[in-house]
């Protein structure tokens, strides 16, 4: 995966903002907004202590498909695109190497409401569709983080998966998942692109 996204020309610019690969050095900015509290309580790994953060940052699968997004230089926000093969039958499994991609994103909630996460993902779907060659972008979320689920469908992107309890909170509470995706067909006939007076 690293290897791909070094392939590509760095940063990519949006009508607002630009998306360029992480670094050690933006620890302190994305903990910074991945600690706020209405930001951690949706992500995998919480964002509570700063060592343990930077050290699962840090490491070197995390960093290389970690993408930052920046507003006139600033970080608000950053990126996950994790390549994956698709499923295929065994005799053409070479085809289907790389076909999928997975993404996650944050924004700081100071930067929330403004399009910004519907500009940079849109562009992320450029990236994985166009300079990548992937087939199928997926991304998940707890049903109860409605903000990202919403997003989702805006995107174009479908529902299907809606699982019941079927993912574990670190509040202790088993609670609904919900699945999404799109494909490079659907993608390129229904032509998704930019609105940035649309709200996150």
């Amino acid at each position: 995966m690293s290897a791909r996204l070094g392939q590509i020309e760095w940063p990519r610019r949006t009508e607002r903002l630009a998306v360029r690969r992480a670094s050690v050095d933006d620890i302190d900015a994305i903990f910074a907004i991945r600690s706020q509290p209405g930001v951690s309580e949706w992500l995998t790994t919480a964002a509570d202590d700063r060592d343990v953060f930077q050290a699962h940052y840090a490491a070197p699968d995390r960093l290389a498909k970690t993408l930052v997004v920046e507003l006139e230089g600033e970080i608000i926000g950053d990126t996950m695109v994790s390549l994956s093969n698709a499923w295929s039958q065994t005799e053409i499994a070479a085809q289907a190497v790389d076909a999928e991609a997975e993404l996650g994103w944050v924004i700081a909630p100071a930067h929330q409401g403004r399009g910004y996460a519907r500009e940079v993902i849109e562009e992320l779907f450029r990236l994985c569709f166009d300079d990548l060659g992937v087939r199928r972008i997926t991304a998940g979320c707890f049903a109860a983080n409605e903000a990202s689920w919403r997003l989702m469908e805006r995107l174009g992107m479908w529902r299907e998966y809606a699982g019941r309890r079927d993912g574990l909170h670190r509040s202790g509470r088993w609670m609904d998942g919900l699945a999404y995706a799109i494909d490079v067909d659907e993608w390129r006939t229904d032509g998704v692109r930019p609105d940035p007076t649309s709200t996150d």
